[in-house]
């Protein structure tokens, strides 16, 4: 079965789940547990993050409201006082929704629903609506539909608690009042999301198959991949690399397809770069295995630009985050450039502070299209090893002089009696062109 063929064929299978929150104006309030552990600030930015998940899928929040705990509560996560009292207020403010700022089991989701008259949802499930709404080529959408599928296996009795709910109403029009869907019809259903899982990953390995053929292919080029916590900027910065016309929007996880480019290095050498989908903070582990397709771009890289959002506060934090996502998808040892991004929205004294603490970076901005020629010579010193030598040719060797020109930066040219005196710069890979020629530096 051709890639083609098992793409097409799976076009049709959008989970009703995520069509119905898409398509609904939903209203929420957001709700956390705070540890003992945890930093006040560290819980307000979270809460923050995701006040701007939800927005991004559509969702207005009305309210915040946390617990303290030691632990979240096994069966309902939060404690029962504290949901009583969520579930009215959310009556008196008309709240459709309660999101829950972690991951909640299946058990946790089905007795807050049923106990307290909740419609709960978690933070992988506004996460998944966002990439549902976000994804546009067929390989995005393949990899959002395993997602979601993986997302919704061990949850199949709850949502199909959902479907009778809020679907009943229109089936009694038509005669009888309806009734569930029982177990059996579960394990129906959980025999066709295994079968379509099966079927959807046969489909993104041969997207993977293929694309490792294309890598293959330019095995030559030099391979930069862009990664980065969602909204730092990756999108903006590789417009000005390329002039590629990606979009670039100021909302969570704008990108999801990799878009690789040409990048014109000054040394002529061959180079392709890549933009990837934003990291994000406790992104679970199935979402991160769906899209191994569009990572294995910063798995196979030469190096990594590994953008950052100086301006943001939390940008400590979100390069820990994104540093950790390169670990489990086993790219931590690939050679890696911070970029410092919107350098344009911090004062003089934190751009000293950030110049002491990031001695290697690189500080851009994108927007402004300020800091890119530091940039691309930095990609060039650290991609291609690129040195320094002093050279002294004969005139015989005039074609290697045009030569050099080519493959490296001429920064002086003197034409003396006794020679060429030659100052370039130039990739370690090309050194052995001049070895016979170079002037050791105690000359």
């Amino acid at each position: 079965m051709t890639q083609e063929y098992l793409v097409e064929e799976y076009d049709e299978l959008e989970p009703v789940e995520w069509d119905e929150l898409e398509n609904e104006e939903e209203s929420a309030f957001i709700a956390s547990v705070i540890r003992k552990s945890d930093k006040p600030e560290e819980n307000e930015a979270s809460l923050d993050e995701m006040e701007r998940l939800a927005d991004t899928a559509g969702i207005a929040i009305l309210g915040r409201y946390t617990q303290k705990r030691t632990q979240p509560e096994r069966s309902s996560y939060f404690g029962k006082g504290f949901l009583e009292e969520l579930s009215a207020k959310m009556l008196q403010a008309g709240a459709q929704l309660l999101i829950v700022n972690d991951e909640l089991s299946p058990i946790q989701a089905r007795n807050i629903e049923k106990s307290y008259h909740i419609k709960v949802i978690d933070r992988t499930e506004v996460i998944l609506t966002i990439f549902h709404k976000h994804a546009q080529t067929k390989e995005a959408k393949l990899q959002v539909k395993l997602a979601e599928l993986q997302y919704q296996l061990p949850r199949l009795k709850r949502l199909w608690g959902h479907f009778d709910k809020e679907r009943g109403s229109v089936r009694a029009t038509g005669g009888s009042a309806s009734r569930g869907m029982g177990e059996k019809q579960i394990e129906i259903d959980k025999r066709l999301i295994h079968q379509q899982i099966r079927k959807i990953s046969t489909a993104i390995d041969q997207i993977t198959q293929h694309k490792e053929t294309q890598r293959k292919q330019r095995e030559a080029s030099k391979k930069i991949c862009l990664v980065g916590y969602t909204n730092a900027g990756k999108s903006t910065l590789f417009n000005r690399l390329t002039d590629a016309g990606v979009l670039v929007e100021d909302r969570l996880f704008a990108t999801l397809d990799s878009t690789s480019r040409q990048l014109k290095l000054s040394t002529g050498a061959p180079a392709v770069i890549s933009d990837t989908v934003g990291f994000i903070a406790n992104l679970p582990h199935h979402l991160v295995a769906s899209f191994r397709a569009t990572l294995m771009e910063a798995v196979d890289a030469d190096l990594l630009l590994h953008v950052v959002d100086i301006a943001d506060p939390r940008h400590e934090y979100y390069i820990q985050q994104v540093n950790e996502v390169l670990k489990s998808i086993g790219a931590e040892d690939i050679p890696q450039l911070l970029v410092l991004n919107k350098n344009d929205l911090i004062d003089d004294r934190m751009k000293t502070i950030m110049k002491r603490y990031y001695k290697d970076a690189i500080a851009i901005s994108a927007v402004q299209d300020t800091g890119i020629d530091e940039l691309l010579v930095k990609i060039e010193t650290v991609l291609m090893d690129n040195r320094s030598y002093n050279l002294h040719l004969p005139y015989s060797q005039t074609a290697l002089v045009s030569r050099l020109h080519d493959v490296g930066i001429i920064e002086s040219e003197d034409y003396q009696e006794d020679g060429i005196h030659l100052k370039v710069t130039l990739p370690a890979m090309d050194k052995y062109l001049i070895e016979e020629y170079i002037v050791p530096d105690e000359q």
